[in-house]
């Protein structure tokens, strides 16, 4: 993995964990990302980018794949089998892919 990927993933897990920690502050990010329970006592929805759900999904089994390592075309078959395997909602398999197809590879 090259410097400026792991950069980047280390990142995004940093930010995930935050934002997955209970005692963060519950405020609604913009509209444009899927919305997520928490699993804070007020159960307020917040919504996580494609990025943050790539994270949270993949990284439960194993590890994460820089987005550069598959073509988009590849991406879309991965979430088609991971999609079902990992038992992501639609919502969030599509802010994922639109994640990973926008670093994918050549």
């Amino acid at each position: 993995m090259t410097t400026p990927h792991f950069f980047a993933v280390a990142t995004i897990g940093a930010a995930v964990a935050t934002i997955a920690s209970p005692a963060t502050a519950q405020t609604t990010a913009p509209a444009s990302k899927t919305k997520v329970e928490t699993t804070a006592a007020t159960q307020e929805k917040i919504e996580l980018s494609g990025a943050e759900l790539w994270t949270l999904n993949c990284n439960r089994c194993h590890m994460i794949r820089s987005p550069g390592e598959f073509t988009a075309a590849q991406w879309e078959a991965i979430m088609m089998h991971m999609r079902v395997r990992a038992n992501i909602p639609a919502a969030q398999a599509r802010e994922i892919l639109k994640f990973l197809q926008a670093g994918a590879g050549k």
